[in-house]
């Protein structure tokens, strides 16, 4: 790994703990009032962009959008706040994606679990 590696992978982190504390009490936006964590964050080798993965607690669709919604209309603010606390020269922009590797997961399992029962007594 270079160093260059290096130093992306430590901004990925503290903008995941940065982004995680924005979330926590900063963000005001009433249709962020569910539950958002942020799981990972990937930064571009150039970091010019930081794509922000995030799992939400939202069970229905629509609940779900309007949270990613959300999270894009601050993607401004997250950015302009992290030029200042991380004391960058230039923030890399924001983009929010859902994780869906949980639910990805539960479901591999759940059929798994499916193939296995039918044949045991």
């Amino acid at each position: 790994m270079t160093v260059g590696g290096h130093r992306t992978e430590r901004i990925a982190e503290e903008i995941r703990h940065e982004v995680s504390l924005m979330l926590a009490g900063d963000l005001k936006d009433p249709r962020l009032a569910g539950s958002v964590t942020v799981t990972e964050v990937r930064v571009t080798p150039d970091l010019r962009t930081a794509r922000v993965y995030v799992s939400l607690a939202q069970e229905e669709e629509a609940e779900r959008n309007a949270t990613l919604e959300g999270l894009r209309a601050a993607a401004g603010y997250v950015r302009h706040e992290l030029i200042e606390r991380l004391q960058l020269r230039r923030a890399p922009e924001v983009l929010f994606v859902l994780d869906e590797s949980e639910e990805y997961g539960q479901r591999i399992n759940d059929l798994l679990r499916k193939v296995k029962s039918p044949g045991e007594p």
